[in-house]
């Protein structure tokens, strides 16, 4: 694994499933690892906070800072960047992970679930990327990471659920359109999307627990894949939209088969967006 010690990782919405699985793989590397992230108190829904996770990335030997966030507020986000910065002399990952999901077409949605998607998703991505560009300029090895597909505008996905795919589009447009801007400063952006659904409690809220669960994979490969993009020399890899499987090739992965939930299933489930 290569050496992550002295590297700052900020991660929004880590405080579970794939972001938080992000986290303790920086962790393990022994980065310092930002859980910037809204849930404080957990419930019977929804486990982990962002001091529970705080607490295992100690644990799996890195250094943690738990920022309460909610961003869709910039204020909060400004804040929880110079904070961030401040604790541990900068910042070189930036993950925006945080996202909202909404599996409807445009008849369906209502424009509250429309106005949250489109700013927990892409508008938060552009938010966070500002107000962390002053401390990427400044990293030796600087990256964005966003978590969103590549740009399919087939009239399947698009048919299915536009205000969705429009909120993960942006966040992608965003991200490849950072990579020619900021290729200038040396600091890679690209995104990442998983190759088949992800075990967590947004998919499992969404689409159903027991009916996903076979099909599906651990949280832990969306972490290797993303450990493998940001782990890359300065400038080796940006303006990027690979799937995890993609990412893991690179280093030399191909048996994705740790991965599944069920033992031994190869019968798993592609994700949205991808033909």
């Amino acid at each position: 694994m290569n050496n992550m010690q002295g590297r700052t990782v900020f991660i929004t919405g880590g405080s579970r499933g794939i972001g938080r699985a992000i986290a303790l793989k920086a962790a393990q590397a022994g980065a310092n690892v930002v859980i910037a992230a809204k849930t404080e108190v957990e419930t019977t829904k929804l486990t982990g906070t962002i001091y529970s996770v705080a607490e295992e990335i100690e644990a799996a030997g890195g250094k943690a800072l738990p920022l309460l966030l909610d961003v869709r507020d910039e204020q909060q986000i400004h804040t929880a960047i110079q904070q961030a910065a401040k604790a541990f002399g900068g910042i070189d990952v930036l993950i925006n992970n945080a996202g909202a999901i909404a599996l409807m077409g445009v008849e369906s949605t209502s424009l509250k679930q429309y106005d949250l998607i489109q700013s927990i998703n892409h508008r938060a991505t552009f938010i966070c990327a500002q107000a962390a560009l002053p401390f990427l300029k400044q990293s030796e090895n600087p990256h964005i990471l966003s978590l969103s597909p590549p740009v399919n505008m087939s009239p399947k996905w698009l048919g299915m659920l536009s205000p969705y795919a429009l909120s993960k589009y942006g966040m992608t447009i965003l991200t490849l359109g950072m990579a020619e801007e900021f290729r200038q400063y040396g600091i890679s952006c690209n995104t990442l999307w998983p190759e088949t659904y992800i075990a967590t409690a947004a998919v499992s809220k969404n689409l159903g627990e027991e009916s996903t669960l076979q099909v599906s994979r651990k949280p832990e490969i969306m972490a290797d894949a993303a450990f493998a993009i940001y782990s890359t020399a300065k400038g080796e890899l940006t303006g990027q939209s690979l799937t995890d499987e993609q990412a893991l090739a690179k280093v030399g992965i191909t048996d994705f088969s740790q991965y599944a939930c069920v033992a031994g299933n190869t019968n798993l489930q592609k994700d949205f967006f991808l033909d």
